[in-house]
C-alpha cells in the first residue's frame, strides 16, 4: 500500500500532534511490525475502547448478536473464529477446527446459533449458551454466507456457482443452481421468501427459497459487464441494488425484475492512462445500501468516493472523497448517517443530507476489512490487516 507524499501532507493535517506526543511510548512496540509503507502515525492515535487482540493474522470479518449486541464473532486468516464479549473483549469461546481462512461468520436472528464459515467451504454452527458445536457441513469454496431473517435457516453461495439452504440443527438442505462461475454475493430478501444472488459473469438472480425456482434474471444488457461485488435491499424488500466490478450500480424492481436505473460513476479526475503494462484501473463498486428513512442509497466505490443517490429523482445527491478506497459501508438503523471503513485504517460518519462528514475514528495501523455497528448506533466494532478487533464508542453532538 503505497501512500504518495502529497496524500501524507493532507493526512498529517488531521492528526492532533500534542495527542500524537502523549502517546510517545507506545511508538516503540511498533517497530517491530512489519507496516508495508503505511503513513507514521496512522497506529498513533487510538480512538477505540477495547481491543481484541487474540487473533495472529488479518481478521476478515465480524458479526455482532442481534439480540442483545453484546458479543461479537470475528474470523480470521489464522484459520480462527472467536466469539467475544463488547464491553471487555473477554473470550467467550473458541470455534475451532477450521483448516482454512475464516471469511465468513455471523449469529443468527435471535442469537441462539452462530455460524462460521472458512475459505475451503467448512461452516459450523455453534449453540451460543452451551458453546457447542450443532451442525457442520462441507461445501465447495465459500463466497459468502448468511442468516435468514426470520428463521434458523443458513444460505451460502459457493465457487461452483451454487447457492445452498440448511435448516439448522436438523441440516435439510436445498440447493439453487446458478450459472457455472462463482455466486458471488447474496442476499435474503426481509420477505424471507426470496434471495437476491449475485455471479461472476454479470448476471443476478432472484430466487424463491420454498419452491427453489428463480423468479427473475438479469443478464445480458440488464445485467451487469462484470463479476458483482455485493447485492442489497431496501427495508420492504421492493428494491435491489447491485454492484460490480463494471463501475455501476443498478436499482432493481424486486417484483417485477426489471432495472429501474442505472447510477454509473464518472471518475472523479481523468485517469492517467495505463502504463507498464498495468490494465486501466477498473473502478469497482465495493458495498452499497439504502437508508431506511430517507429514499436515499449509498455506493461505495475502489477509489474512495461515497456517493450519495435520491431514489425520488434518481440523480447523485452528494459525493464524498476518501483519500483511499472504501471497503465497507453501513446506514444507521434510524437516521440518515452513513458509516464507512477505508483502506486508510479509519472509519468515518456522514451526514447523508449535508454530504458533510461528522467524524472519524482511527486506532487501526493497518486497512480495515469488516465492520458492524449496533443498533442503537453507539457502538462500531472492526476489523483489521493489523490482526485486531477494536470496539469504538460512537458519540455524536446530535444526539
Amino acid at each position: 500500500m503505497e501512500v504518495a507524499s502529497d496524500d501524507l501532507a493532507a493526512e498529517m493535517e488531521d492528526v492532533d500532534f500534542e495527542d500524537e506526543g502523549a502517546e510517545e511510548p507506545d511508538g516503540e512496540a511498533w517497530e517491530t511490525e512489519d507496516d508495508e509503507g503505511l503513513e507514521d502515525g496512522m497506529e498513533a492515535q487510538d480512538d477505540s475502547e477495547v481491543t481484541f487482540s487474540l487473533h495472529s493474522a488479518s481478521v476478515f470479518c465480524v458479526s455482532l448478536d442481534p439480540k442483545t449486541n453484546t458479543l461479537a464473532v470475528t474470523g480470521g486468516e489464522d484459520d480462527k473464529a472467536f466469539v467475544w464479549r463488547l464491553s471487555d473483549g473477554e473470550l467467550l469461546f473458541e470455534c475451532s477446527g477450521h483448516k482454512d481462512s475464516v471469511t465468513c461468520a455471523g449469529f443468527s436472528h435471535d442469537s441462539v446459533f452462530v455460524a462460521t464459515g472458512d475459505m475451503s467451504g467448512l461452516i459450523k454452527v455453534w449453540r451460543v449458551d452451551t458453546k457447542e458445536e450443532a451442525w457442520s457441513f462441507e461445501v465447495g469454496d465459500l463466497e459468502w454466507m448468511e442468516w435468514h431473517p426470520q428463521a434458523h435457516v443458513l444460505l451460502a453461495g459457493t465457487a461452483d456457482g451454487n447457492s445452498w439452504m440448511w435448516k439448522i440443527p436438523s441440516g435439510d438442505c436445498k440447493t439453487f443452481q446458478g450459472p457455472a462461475c462463482p455466486a458471488t454475493c447474496g442476499k435474503i430478501l426481509p420477505d424471507g421468501k426470496r434471495a437476491v444472488v449475485g455471479y461472476e459473469d454479470g448476471t443476478m438472480r432472484i430466487w424463491d427459497l420454498k419452491q427453489g425456482t428463480s423468479l427473475h434474471v438479469l443478464k445480458g444488457q440488464d445485467g451487469h459487464q462484470d463479476p458483482l461485488t455485493c447485492v442489497a435491499s431496501n427495508q420492504d424488500g421492493s428494491l435491489i441494488l447491485t454492484g460490480s466490478v463494471d463501475c455501476h450500480a443498478k436499482l432493481v424492481n424486486s417484483a417485477t425484475g426489471k432495472v429501474v436505473c442505472v447510477f454509473k460513476m464518472e471518475s472523479a479526475a481523468p485517469k492517467a492512462p495505463a502504463s507498464e503494462g498495468e490494465e486501466a484501473e477498473s473502478n469497482s463498486v465495493e458495498s452499497l445500501g439504502f437508508c431506511n428513512v430517507m429514499p436515499l442509497a449509498a455506493v461505495g466505490y475502489l477509489d474512495g468516493t461515497l456517493a450519495i443517490y435520491d431514489l425520488s429523482t434518481q440523480s447523485l445527491r452528494h459525493k464524498c472523497q476518501h483519500e483511499s478506497g472504501i471497503v465497507q459501508l453501513l446506514w444507521e438503523e434510524n437516521s440518515a448517517v452513513v458509516y464507512t471503513c477505508s483502506l486508510d485504517g479509519a472509519v468515518r460518519l456522514w451526514d447523508a443530507r449535508s454530504g458533510k462528514m461528522i467524524s472519524e475514528y482511527r486506532g487501526h495501523s493497518a486497512e480495515i476489512l469488516d465492520f458492524a455497528v449496533n443498533k442503537d448506533a453507539s457502538i462500531v466494532v472492526t476489523t483489521s490487516g493489523d490482526h485486531q478487533a477494536k470496539v469504538f464508542c460512537v458519540q455524536r453532538p446530535d444526539r
